[in-house]
């Protein structure tokens, strides 16, 4: 599952952009918004969305790939979730294993999970993660250069686009910004809604974890991440890939390729009386 948050440290994995489209922006048009500026209202505007995100369950299907040293498909598993929120939380419960129903025993384990997930989202601990266990666009635009900052049409819609460079010689505050730091990629946010539609990244350089004894990853890991409006009330995840490379505990290397698509939103309200259940009603019109 993933938000703006992008990915916890366990999926470090970034994806490079594929090449620039040429700017389109006319000579009459109104002139960018300053970046840091732009980028705190998209911030103050997903804070917004967060409760309204509650009300929504997704499926989301998630293709792994492992890969050989000759860049061949060894594995590939398909898992699909119902996904919901809770507190802020993406929860999801998997229906489905390379397309088919889970047997009882492994729905019985999967309920088990899911309300142990839900358990912990409700009642969170008192301390909240430390900062430097997250990947977030804040880290990366704190260690990076903001650069060719522009207006263009995207998805039909007025967006403007930036690329960002790590800048290697900073000093970092924590791992996330470290890490941060060996990125390049560029950000799409709608202009009219002021969220990020789409991001790309990638590692320029080798990432060491632990001085390379916890894992190494390599240049050229990457990740991509879409979200898209969803019935004109809030942004929501599309699409998310990611390829990775990395040699963990100086052993088990890894070549992963990560597939992640979300659709099917609906609504939902929670119908209840005083004294009885709470359930979740699944709202048909859309």
């Amino acid at each position: 599952m993933h938000d703006l948050r992008l990915l916890p440290l366990a999926a470090i994995l970034l994806a490079a952009p594929q090449g620039l489209s040429a700017p389109t922006q006319q000579a009459s048009s109104p002139p960018l918004p300053e970046i840091r500026q732009l980028l705190k209202e998209v911030h103050e505007h997903q804070k917004q969305l967060e409760k309204v995100r509650e009300n929504y369950t997704f499926t989301s299907l998630q293709t792994t790939q492992d890969i050989d040293a000759k860049g061949q498909v060894t594995k590939t598993e398909v898992h699909e979730y119902e996904v919901f929120y809770v507190n802020g939380q993406p929860i999801g419960r998997m229906v489905k294993k390379d397309g088919k129903p889970l047997t009882e025993e492994e729905q019985q384990k999967e309920t088990e999970r899911v309300t142990k997930a839900v358990e912990k989202a409700e009642k969170p601990p008192p301390e909240k993660p430390k900062e430097d266990e997250q990947i977030s666009l804040r880290h990366i635009l704190e260690v990076s250069d903001v650069r060719n900052p522009r207006r263009e049409t995207f998805r039909g819609r007025s967006t403007i686009i930036f690329d960002v460079m790590g800048q290697k010689d900073l000093k970092a505050h924590g791992l996330s910004e470290d890490l941060s730091k060996k990125l390049r990629g560029t950000v799409w946010i709608d202009e009219a809604d002021r969220q990020v539609t789409r991001l790309d990244a990638a590692f320029d350089d080798n990432f060491h974890v632990g001085g390379g004894l916890v894992a190494n990853v390599q240049k050229g890991s990457r990740f991509s991440f879409d979200q898209a409006p969803i019935n004109g009330e809030l942004w929501l995840p599309a699409d998310a890939e990611v390829s990775v490379q990395m040699r963990l505990l100086l052993f088990k290397g890894i070549h992963q390729h990560f597939t992640e698509r979300d659709y099917d939103y609906k609504r939902f309200k929670v119908d209840a009386e005083p004294g009885k259940d709470a359930k979740a009603i699944v709202e048909t019109k859309q």
